[in-house]
């Protein structure tokens, strides 16, 4: 198994993925509340057969999508603020108007 990591990369690793990051994250996030209100009225069901934890997991989902709302909207804000100063123009700069 040491072989396996020896050694020096063949090819240079490919660039990072950016998509709609935010809209992912609040998509799933919806998802977690989703699956939690479509499981709440079994909570008898569940309780009777050991699965309470499948409802918190979704809680737990969805509460921590919220932490991840937050922090990937303060990521792109600032990938955003510093590619503005790269491109010399203030982070607040928006395009003049053009009459038409």
């Amino acid at each position: 198994m040491a072989g396996l990591f020896s050694g020096s990369p063949k090819h240079e690793a490919p660039e990072p993925l950016e998509g709609p990051v935010v809209a992912t994250i609040v998509g799933g996030t919806i998802v977690w509340f989703v699956l939690f209100l479509v499981q709440l009225p079994f909570y008898g069901w569940f309780d009777d057969h050991g699965h309470t934890w499948w409802l918190w997991t979704c809680l737990a989902g969805g509460g921590l999508g919220f932490i991840g709302i937050w922090y990937v909207r303060k990521r792109d804000a600032a990938i955003k603020r510093a590619q503005a100063e790269r491109d010399g123009r203030p982070a607040d700069h928006a395009p003049a108007p053009t009459a038409d």
